[in-house]
């Protein structure tokens, strides 16, 4: 039996993962309790004292407006920290899953989606320490495997909260009545966060190397929000009133940073398409009208 080392183990996708593949593996899950990310020997001191033969590195600082505004603090968290994680397993010979994100192609100008081979560009302080860990690992400890995420959806359920995402943004500007801006001059990926956990087997076993995870997505954030709202049963006169197009956000510079998913189709790791994955998720929760 595999044991697996889980950071941000209190996190949505590391509770999501341990939650659906719990009894295949003996867990290690770390937590701030153990070592915090802000005191990188605290980490290195912890990592040292646990066997394991996976490291899921799942902890992170992603909240771009707090990393831009304490960017040292930020890069203790998610580079810093990170780089003491990688040295670990490469002296234990531990492999090594690193979590990426689409973040790291909103300075890009180019259309996407954006396949792995294709150079990363940031203008988010999150973004750039993503981007600084991925090379770092690539040039220390190539064996390992990094997945770049897409923004995963889902909601919350006993013993896991979800994340912020679009389908609670929406929920939430229905069900309170409050008008709420959605993006326009952008266009992401949105995946239901079930698929990765589900496909964690799959993905722990991968070749070394950059992948991406994400849904298929051709709509722009704000028209996204109008289809969760229109599948939710929300009246035409409710989404003129409270899910509002932002077409000043990014209005300088439109921003596609989609990821394309192929390689790991090929491999027959797939995630289908956004709406597929709003579907998916109200009938999980019961919210199918």
């Amino acid at each position: 039996m595999k044991t697996i080392l889980t950071t941000g183990s209190n996190g949505y996708l590391a509770s999501l993962i341990y939650q659906t593949n719990r009894d295949p593996y003996h867990w290690i899950r770390m937590t701030r309790k153990n070592a915090d990310l802000t005191d990188p020997d605290a980490v290195e001191a912890y990592l040292r004292t646990q066997d394991f033969d996976v490291c899921f590195h799942a902890a992170a600082n992603a909240n771009t407006k707090f990393c831009d505004e304490h960017p040292d603090l930020a890069k203790a968290i998610n580079v810093e920290s990170t780089k003491r994680i990688v040295n670990v397993c490469k002296e234990k010979g531990a492999k090594l899953i690193f979590s990426g994100s689409e973040q790291e192609f909103n300075g890009v100008d180019a259309a996407g989606p954006h396949t792995e081979s294709e150079t990363t560009k940031s203008v988010t302080m999150y973004g750039q320490n993503k981007i600084e860990c991925e090379q770092y690992i690539q040039d220390t400890y190539p064996q390992a495997v990094l997945l770049r995420y897409s923004w995963q959806m889902g909601l919350s359920m006993p013993g896991i909260k979800a994340s912020p995402n679009l389908m609670k943004n929406v929920m939430t500007a229905l069900l309170h009545q409050q008008p709420t801006l959605f993006t326009c001059n952008e266009k992401r990926c949105m995946t239901y966060a079930k698929h990765l956990a589900e496909a964690f087997p799959q993905l722990i076993e991968l070749e070394p190397g950059i992948y991406h995870v994400a849904a298929s997505n051709e709509r722009t954030t704000y028209e996204c929000a109008v289809y969760i709202a229109q599948q939710l049963g929300a009246s035409p006169e409710a989404i003129k009133q409270f899910i509002l197009p932002n077409h000043e956000r990014y209005a300088d510079r439109f921003r596609d940073f989609r990821l394309d998913a192929g390689k790991l189709a090929a491999k027959g790791i797939t995630f289908g398409t956004f709406e597929e994955n709003v579907q998916e998720i109200l009938k999980d929760f019961g919210w199918d009208k």
